[in-house]
């Protein structure tokens, strides 16, 4: 009966470890109180979808999870932040908009503003099989790249 349950467990194991179950953060104001976090999680293994979660925190006054939908293991999430102090998420084609002084505030935007999408502040994306915000460096080259 141990032998079972031990092969039972064994045979389990490579299919509880394809599932992606990850986060990063980006601080703000280089503070662990003003942050951006994205959150990927995988809920089957043989589905290569991934659901794509925003934490938008300015403790302690605020903060809150954000859906972005569903994206792959390999999506890319890239922050802009506008003259005003909101985010602008873009998530391949798909844009929304966020804030941090209520952590309330978050839209689907339907294309770009005409205003533009304000300074590229850098992007959350997988790096040596590891997610991580890769900040843009100061003279306009994406750091890592």
């Amino acid at each position: 009966m141990r032998l079972r349950h031990l092969l039972l467990g064994l045979l389990a194991a490579p299919l509880l470890t394809a599932c992606v179950n990850d986060g990063a953060t980006y601080e703000i104001d280089n503070s662990r109180e003003h942050v951006l976090s994205l959150i990927r999680e995988q809920p089957w293994f043989w589905d290569s979808k991934v659901n794509l979660y925003l934490v938008v925190s300015r403790m302690p006054s605020c903060m809150r999870r954000h859906n972005l939908g569903t994206g792959t293991e390999r999506s890319k999430v890239e922050i802009y932040q506008v003259p005003s102090g909101a985010f602008i998420v873009k998530v391949g084609k798909r844009m929304f908009a966020t804030e941090t002084q209520t952590c309330e505030s978050f839209a689907k935007m339907d294309g770009e503003p005409a205003d533009g999408m304000g300074t590229f502040i850098g992007t959350f994306r997988v790096k040596e099989g590891q997610l991580v915000f890769v900040k843009e460096e100061a003279d306009g080259a994406k750091s890592g790249e």
